[in-house]
């Protein structure tokens, strides 16, 4: 499944020591594409030997010309959420104008970002921020695709992480309002798996809803990623009035998720994230349930279902 019956020619993967990007990049070279990878310190990133390596930086430019030259698709797995940077829009914004005019000039055919799903109301900080940067990088190239999706379960996912520190750390733990909130997560190999055919695809929307195979609460996610875990159920009492910020600093005190991660995390969880209009057929046709997203992020079972 190729673009046009063509391979997709080199393929610029940005965010290749992130959760998604780490996985993918093996993926892409096992399926025989030649990728060059966008790195800030070349020194620091434990790469395969296969992979291209370029410095560069989307905040300053440095390195976007080189990496971009001859790219017929591009990864934008990039966002500046959490840790000192307090202004991640205004970082997320000045990154993705960087790049996306940098595509232009090189003539990149595909640029491919992963987001968000839509959400139902006005939606977080940060999924805002998302829906900004896919708007920037649309008019980039001739072909962009915003592959979005919900909470991803992976072992390198910071949500999902929260998610497994609450129900290792609280045996009895508080119920903000959000807790039930209906959402559909989606493993990590499953994200990975559609992205890359996405970059393979011909002709794809503009817009691809990933999720998983069944729409749940995060209550739920809670008392059974407990029991897939062999731990006891975490007592959840009710408590109507915390806060957004209030909770970040709960998620923040007990877990290891870097409050400045936690905060715009915590924001969005008040959002129901679903998908809406189904992806093309042989995108993400098989996706797991949250239990077998779970085995695989604990590594009972192999990652990716589609």
């Amino acid at each position: 499944m190729t673009m046009s019956g063509d391979a997709p020619g080199t393929i610029l993967l940005t965010g290749a020591t992130g959760a998604i990007g780490g996985a993918l990049l093996p993926r892409l070279l096992a399926a025989g594409h030649r990728v060059r990878c966008l790195v800030r310190d070349p020194s620091r990133a434990s790469l395969p030997a296969a992979a291209e390596v370029v410095r560069g930086d989307v905040l300053t430019g440095e390195g976007l010309t080189t990496a971009l030259d001859g790219v017929a698709v591009a990864f934008y797995l990039i966002h500046s959420m959490g840790g000192r940077n307090h202004d991640f829009a205004e970082a997320d914004r000045r990154a993705a104008r960087t790049f996306a005019n940098a595509a232009r000039e090189a003539g990149v055919r595909r640029i491919i970002y992963l987001g968000g799903l839509p959400a139902t109301g006005a939606g977080s900080a940060h999924l805002r921020s998302r829906e900004e940067v896919a708007e920037i990088l649309r008019s980039a190239a001739p072909e962009v695709v915003h592959a979005r999706a919900a909470m991803v379960i992976g072992p390198s996912s910071a949500s999902f992480r929260m998610l497994r520190e609450l129900v290792h750390r609280l045996p009895v733990m508080v119920g903000p309002k959000w807790i039930d909130t209906r959402t559909q997560p989606v493993a990590q190999g499953d994200v990975v798996e559609a992205l890359a055919r996405l970059a393979e695809l011909p002709n794809p929307p503009a817009d691809v809803e990933l999720g998983g195979a069944e729409i749940i609460t995060y209550r739920e996610m809670m008392l059974r990623f407990a029991q897939a875990d062999g731990r006891r159920r975490p007592l959840i009492v009710p408590v109507p009035v915390l806060t957004p910020r209030l909770s970040s600093y709960w998620v923040g005190f007990v877990t290891s998720v870097d409050p400045g991660l936690a905060r715009p995390l915590v924001d969005g969880l008040s959002e129901e994230l679903i998908v809406r209009t189904p992806p093309p057929a042989g995108v993400n046709d098989a996706a797991l349930d949250f239990d077998a997203a779970v085995r695989a992020a604990l590594g009972g079972a192999p990652v990716g279902g589609a």
